[in-house]
């Protein structure tokens, strides 16, 4: 499968909307997301395959922190490399915006997920009890720092 990741842009948002309601259990609205592709601070990517969108991230960059909203890749799509794809562009994004760090939260029972992050540096900072719902589940919180003097 080929695919290209670029930024998002406001014609994604009704293709990351139902990705969203397909892959959450607590969707953001496509008005959320409209908004949040627009912000100026937005790291927002997605990943196309034949002109349709096929996975996406969304993160924030706040006064040098990055934190990362979500990431997802159409059921259809995953296991091709699609989510790595997306967190190296969110990585570099961050990187080069000055970041010092990206941080997320992510369900104890993702393990495919924990371990992606892991393969990319991050570290288990904490666990957040009873923070999702649907079902109720402990959130595990993962950073990785960025070296300033690395390019």
């Amino acid at each position: 499968m080929d695919y290209l990741i670029r930024k998002a842009v406001a014609a994604d948002a009704p293709a990351v909307a139902a990705m969203e309601a397909a892959c959450f259990s607590a969707p953001w609205s496509l008005a959320q997301i409209a908004d949040e592709i627009g912000k100026g601070n937005a790291l927002f990517f997605v990943a196309e395959s034949g002109g349709a969108v096929c996975g996406y991230v969304s993160a924030e960059d706040i006064c040098g922190e990055c934190y990362m909203n979500n990431l997802a890749v159409a059921s259809a799509c995953r296991r091709r490399g699609i989510a790595a794809a997306l967190m190296r562009s969110l990585t570099e994004a961050a990187k080069s915006r000055g970041c010092e760090f990206l941080t997320l939260e992510v369900r104890e029972g993702n393990v495919p997920a924990r371990n992606l992050y892991e393969t990319f540096g991050f570290s288990l900072a904490g666990v957040r009890k009873h923070f999702y719902d649907a079902p109720k589940e402990n959130a595990c919180i993962y950073t990785l720092y960025f070296d300033k003097d690395e390019p």
